[in-house]
């Protein structure tokens, strides 16, 4: 049986998805998958482009919090998970990142995964201490494309309710993920387009092109 570790509960929202929405730039990459990290202000001690990924971390979580789509996802899971369905939407989002890559990427999702786990290791030094002593461990398990597997997010919504410390089963929300399936990925797909427009005009204004 695969053992699938489980990271802290915030490396579990929209993992796949803010690695990916980093774009090709390494210190964005890395600024981008440390965010949850680095708190407040700290975020000026790093070096320009992690900085600009730290605070796209911070836009893309925001954006997301507020979005229409979002919201009707996370209303559809509250009967069963209650105030947590934000945590378990974020799993299951990229669950449906992970089954439609082909249609964002040329490259397959085992291959981006692995270039990710070397973006980061490139830049081991830079990262925060709660991350060096994670990365290796992500890198052995295949976090990024576990998410492709029902088994792999059933894992992780596991793993975070024992991180809750059983305050809810979030295993609960993977049937109405399974029955509801169509309606789940309809919303992310459209999400998922409106997100990667506005991340582009964030890293790259108008202005200033």
């Amino acid at each position: 049986m695969i053992n699938v570790p489980c990271p802290p509960i915030s490396l579990f929202m929209n993992f796949l998805a803010h690695i990916f929405l980093s774009g090709s730039d390494e210190l964005r990459v890395v600024g981008n998958f440390i965010g949850d990290f680095v708190k407040g202000q700290k975020w000026r001690e790093y070096p320009e482009k992690v900085q600009e990924g730290i605070l796209l971390h911070r836009f893309i979580d925001g954006y997301t919090d507020k979005h229409t789509l979002v919201l009707q996802s996370i209303a559809r899971l509250k009967p069963v998970v209650g105030r947590f369905a934000g945590i378990v939407v974020d799993v299951l989002y990229d669950y449906c990142l992970a089954q439609n890559f082909a249609q964002y990427s040329p490259t397959p999702l085992p291959a981006f995964a692995q270039n990710s786990y070397q973006i980061l290791e490139n830049h081991y030094p830079t990262l925060p201490t709660k991350v060096q002593e994670l990365l290796p461990i992500m890198r052995r398990d295949d976090w990024l494309t576990h998410y492709a597997t029902t088994y792999g997010i059933t894992k992780a919504l596991q793993g975070l309710t024992k991180r809750l410390n059983y305050l809810q089963d979030l295993t609960l929300a993977i049937p109405v993920f399974e029955k509801e399936y169509d309606v789940f990925e309809a919303e992310f797909l459209a999400f998922f387009e409106d997100i990667r427009t506005a991340v582009a005009e964030y890293v790259f204004p108008k202005n200033t092109i």
